[in-house]
């Protein structure tokens, strides 16, 4: 059974920095594409950032620059380092995981979830 569980949200000012983790089980980062996504308060679940099983990266247009999605196999853990901070970052993080993957960046794609780490952001 794959299980995703996310860690390293908290409080910040911003232009502060943050760095999420998740570590997944039952499942491999060699053989599932992984993504990040966002809900803030009243807005729809979006895309931060997915990463390929051939470790190709792709970011949503309001992360790049600013955050960094990484993985490392060895520990089956995901990565999403956030810099530069703003307000509306604020939210919870959720990784997800899948086998297949059409769209990485589409939420719809993902049957697996984790149970999300709560940002915020304050100016």
């Amino acid at each position: 059974q794959v299980q995703l569980v996310e860690s390293g949200g908290g409080s910040v000012q911003v232009v502060g920095s943050l760095k999420l983790a998740c570590l997944a089980s039952g499942t491999s980062s060699t053989t599932h594409c992984v993504g990040w996504f966002r809900r803030g308060a009243g807005k729809e679940r979006e895309a931060v950032a997915a990463i390929y099983k051939n470790d190709n990266i792709r970011y949503e247009n309001a992360a790049k620059g600013r955050f960094t999605a990484s993985k490392d196999n060895a520990k089956n853990t995901l990565y999403l380092q956030m810099n530069d901070l703003k307000p509306e970052d604020s939210g919870m993080y959720y990784c997800a995981a899948d086998t297949v993957v059409a769209s990485a960046l589409s939420p719809t794609w993902y049957d697996y979830w984790g149970q999300g780490t709560q940002v915020t952001v304050s100016s």
